[in-house]
């Protein structure tokens, strides 16, 4: 689970504050504050407690959309292990010294109940890696199991890695490269882990980054949404779906033909999936394809054909018409799209721009408590940015659980919570909000230019 995110120098988080020169980093946590209502929106763990969710809110241009896409260069830039081409004009422009200045990115995050901090510099005008760091931390300690301080150094390796001889081989031939240590040791080291397992933590953290931080931007569903493909599942979209209004009274999977789905999936992907089973020996895999307007699942058994389901969509109507997804509206595809992190059953920090896209305000509320009741048996996060102000309601929310992003004079980029304001409970948040209290709102000027008389 995430405990908090860093970063510095980055579209428009800058490299300091330039009224008070301060190049600290700008900091949104999942640290609970000093609130003593909703115990039941708190994850518990013998390290640290977390918050299960965080609405980040901020003017058009105000950098909330900026602090999703920061996580998720963060998650990219690790997967890739290298700067892409088209992110070399990704520093803060708010001062062009920042062209030639590191960005700064660091993720700190409880993986099987302990807490790391991984993060990585980089001058993204020029794709250079300065620095990059794994620690695992204590309430006592910070204990470095890899780190590169800047471009001339070596990787040092501490804790466990502290004296295995390949490790030290490899980062010292490494140390020239641009790229990303944690990348290359699992990506381009297979078998590494089978004859040093003490070093496994290093996977285990790549695969925590891969795998359990899920970001959608407002034109991109969650990843794959296979968790929808058994009956159960689907049973119980049907009933979210009715409950929240759409009309849809049952999600029904209807037999399909192959060369249905030859359109969104190349064939060659399935035959490398079937190739895979056969490697892992594993004899059942149903896969889940979907786009804007067609959504289908492919049940793969080893030795048979595969079968193919097209998902459709029963209404209330007194006839048994069945409806495809490109018939819906945009509100359900995007309600549909946000059913996984109500139904999934992994563990995942899910990272939302643009919550309320597509959605009535009354189905945005009702989205974000149905949240909170289907997460109170699972280790799961949920972090998005809304302009929906309703949800500024502390019947609903925490006071913590609520942050703004606001733009100073010079156009970079503030993060804040709204802890820092200590208000009552009773305060109607949402109307103070709009009256500018917290900033994060958009101040306007005249569209028209009026002539004094």
């Amino acid at each position: 689970m995430l405990i908090r995110f860093n970063v510095k120098n980055f579209l428009s988080f800058d490299s300091e504050d330039r009224a008070t020169h301060d190049t600290s980093s700008q900091e949104f946590s999942m640290i609970p504050g000093k609130v003593r209502s909703k115990e039941d929106h708190i994850l518990k763990t013998d390290k640290q407690n977390l918050l299960k969710f965080a609405a980040i809110y901020g003017a058009n241009a105000a950098g909330k959309s900026n602090l999703i896409k920061a996580i998720a260069f963060f998650r990219n830039c690790t997967l890739n292990g290298a700067v892409l081409p088209q992110d070399a004009n990704l520093y803060c422009k708010t001062d062009p010294s920042n062209k030639e200045k590191p960005s700064y990115f660091e993720a700190e995050f409880i993986v099987n109940n302990d807490v790391y901090a991984y993060g990585f510099e980089v001058v993204l005008s020029t794709g250079t890696f300065v620095s990059e760091w794994l620690c695992k931390l204590s309430s006592t300690k910070e204990e470095y199991l890899f780190k590169k301080e800047d471009a001339q150094h070596n990787y040092v390796f501490g804790g466990p890695l502290a004296k295995n001889q390949m490790l030290s081989v490899l980062g010292s031939s490494f140390a020239g490269s641009n790229a990303l240590f944690l990348n290359f040791i699992n990506r381009t080291m297979a078998g590494f882990y089978k004859t040093n397992p003490e070093a496994e933590v290093l996977q285990t953290i790549f695969n925590w980054i891969a795998r359990n931080i899920d970001i959608s931007f407002p034109a991109t569903p969650l990843s794959t949404s296979s968790f929808l493909a058994n009956e159960e599942a689907l049973r119980q979209a049907s009933k979210l779906l009715k409950a929240f209004g759409t009309g849809i009274e049952n999600v029904q999977p209807v037999k399909a033909k192959r060369e249905d789905i030859d359109s969104i999936i190349h064939p060659t992907i399935l035959q490398d999936i079937a190739k895979q089973m056969e490697i892992n020996n594993t004899p059942k895999n149903d896969i889940f394809i979907r786009n804007r307007n067609e959504i289908f699942i492919v049940r793969m058994e080893k030795g048979k054909d595969d079968k193919v389901f097209s998902i459709q969509f029963k209404h209330n109507f007194q006839n048994a018409t069945l409806f495809k997804m490109a018939e819906e509206s945009d509100g359900t595809a995007r309600l549909f799209d946000l059913l996984e992190i109500l139904l999934s059953k992994s563990s995942k920090t899910y990272v939302i721009d643009e919550l309320d896209r597509c959605l009535h305000p009354c189905l945005s509320y009702q989205f974000v408590k149905a949240f909170f009741e289907y997460s109170k048996n699972r280790n799961v996060q949920l972090i998005v940015t809304t302009h929906e102000s309703r949800l500024m309601d502390f019947d609903l929310l925490r006071r913590d659980e609520i942050w703004f992003v606001d733009k100073d004079q010079s156009g970079a980029s503030n993060i804040y919570s709204l802890e820092e304001y200590n208000e009552r409970f009773d305060k109607k948040i949402d109307k103070a909000y709009l009256e500018g209290r917290y900033g994060g709102v958009p101040l306007f000027t005249s569209i028209f230019p009026i002539e004094e008389a």
